[in-house]
C-alpha cells in the first residue's frame, strides 16, 4: 500500500479507535454550541469538506498533501462512525455505547479501509 492510502487507513482507523475508546470512558462528553448538540457527524464532514476539496484539486507540496490526506481520513472516519447510529438510534449518549452503534460504526470504517487499502494497492507502482 503506497503512502497515500496507508495515511488514509491510519487516520480512520486511528481516529474511530481513539472516539470509541474516549466516549466509552466518557459517555457524557458533548460539543454543544448554544441549544444544539453537534455529533461528530457533522465535524466530521466539515472536515471532508475543508481537506477533501483542496486535495481533489490538487495541491502542491508533500506535507501539505499528508495533512490533507490525514484530514480527510479522520473527517470520513468520524462521519462513518455515526451516520447509521443516528438513523437506528435516539441519539443519545446512551444508544452510543450500543451493540448496534458499535458494531455499524466499526462496519463501515473498516470497510472505507478495506477500500482505500485495495485501491492503494492498485495503483502504478503500489
Amino acid at each position: 500500500m503506497r503512502p497515500p492510502a496507508a495515511y488514509l487507513v491510519a487516520a480512520m482507523a486511528g481516529t474511530f479507535i481513539v472516539t470509541r475508546a474516549y466516549l466509552h470512558w466518557r459517555p457524557d462528553t458533548d460539543l454543544n454550541i448554544g441549544p444544539y448538540n453537534i455529533h461528530h457527524l457533522y465535524t466530521g464532514v466539515l472536515l471532508v469538506a475543508v481537506c477533501g476539496i483542496p486535495a481533489v484539486l490538487g495541491v502542491s507540496g508533500k506535507a501539505a498533501q499528508v495533512i490533507l490526506t490525514a484530514g480527510f481520513g479522520v473527517g470520513l472516519s468520524l462521519a462513518l462512525d455515526q451516520w447509521v447510529y443516528l438513523i437506528v438510534t435516539d441519539g443519545t449518549n446512551a444508544s452510543y455505547l450500543l451493540p448496534v452503534s458499535w458494531i455499524t460504526g466499526t462496519l463501515m470504517v473498516a470497510l472505507a479501509c478495506v477500500y482505500a487499502a485495495y485501491i492503494g494497492r492498485q495503483r502504478p507502482g503500489g
